[in-house]
């Protein structure tokens, strides 16, 4: 992952000792994207091994310049200062890791249940904590499942009440939750689907605690339209996610057309992280090599 130069011990001529120490200096990146793409644990250990550090490495040895984890709360402490350590040392940016425990089958934000905010609020409290460990900006909050019992109107008033009092927690820290509309077919039932949904609660929090993560394989799934609905959201949208579909794997593999897309978010002068939040088409090394040519092919849209 990086070269070890040693500079070794030498008697000169003026008979001085120079005693040895290690310099670690790391090679040039192979490539150089336009936009931040930020892969996960997994998706090149076939070709950097199972440790999550030499991962690290080899993610920023290719060149990509972020990194997410949904998993990180889950890790140890002694892990997460790991991460954090590295990430400094490469330049790596901290993307979006999961804040709070997600209700695929019941209600919870969307109910009004006080019992249900609290948990959720719990969980962002602890949330900052593991941010402010791993120099993280984002967190990702998915509201849950619908409530049959109410209206659809009563529901988002709930939503929104509870989001309020993240927001609290979050804002003095700036930090901030993006919310993640997910598709009909992976996720049935859930509250969030619709990137205009999305829009309207975070206009009504107003915010910079509570944003849009704009996930265009969740959205190409849920209402297509890609560029116009993520030029709509514009204001609200501050993280993205990517896999092409069918197959949510990388760039090249579906339907997706994502040079334009990628294109388009770097005209409108995108900044922020773009996690690669997909499987690899192909198993083993050269699935994770062609994963890497698939980045280079549809980053390649600057004339």
């Amino acid at each position: 992952m990086f070269r070890r130069n040693f500079l070794k011990s030498s008697a000169l001529g003026s008979g001085i000792a120079f005693f040895p120490f290690e310099k670690i200096i790391y090679d040039y990146p192979k490539n150089k994207f336009n936009l931040n793409y930020a892969p996960h644990f997994g998706m090149f250990k076939h070709s950097a091994g199972e440790d999550l550090i030499d991962q690290l490495n080899f993610m920023a040895d290719e060149g990509f310049t972020a990194f997410e984890d949904n998993n990180l709360k889950k890790r140890s402490i002694s892990d997460q200062n790991k991460i954090a350590s590295t990430l400094t040392k490469r330049n790596l940016r901290m993307g979006v890791f999961v804040a709070h425990s997600i209700y695929w089958k019941e209600p919870n934000l969307a109910s009004g249940s006080i019992d249900k905010r609290e948990e959720f609020l719990k969980e962002i409290r602890e949330s900052v904590e593991v941010a402010k460990r791993v120099n993280a900006k984002w967190m990702t909050v998915v509201p849950g499942y619908k409530d049959l019992r109410l209206k659809d109107s009563y529901q988002q008033t709930n939503v929104i009440d509870s989001l309020k009092y993240a927001c609290d927690i979050l804002e003095p820290y700036d930090l901030t939750m993006v919310l993640e509309p997910l598709n009909f077919r992976n996720h049935p039932g859930l509250f969030l689907t619709d990137s205009p949904q999305a829009f309207e609660i975070c206009k009504a929090i107003n915010s910079k605690s509570c944003k849009i993560l704009f996930d265009i394989y969740h959205q190409q799934i849920q209402e297509g339209n890609l560029i116009p609905n993520i030029d709509l959201c514009w204001d609200e949208i501050s993280y993205f996610q990517i896999g092409d579909n069918p197959g949510r794997n990388e760039p090249t593999t579906g339907e997706i057309n994502y040079k334009n897309i990628f294109k388009f978010i770097y005209e409108k002068g995108f900044k922020g992280i773009l996690g690669m939040e997909h499987g690899n088409s192909i198993k083993g090394k050269i699935g994770e090599k062609q994963l890497i040519e698939s980045y280079k092919s549809v980053d390649n849209f600057k004339i």
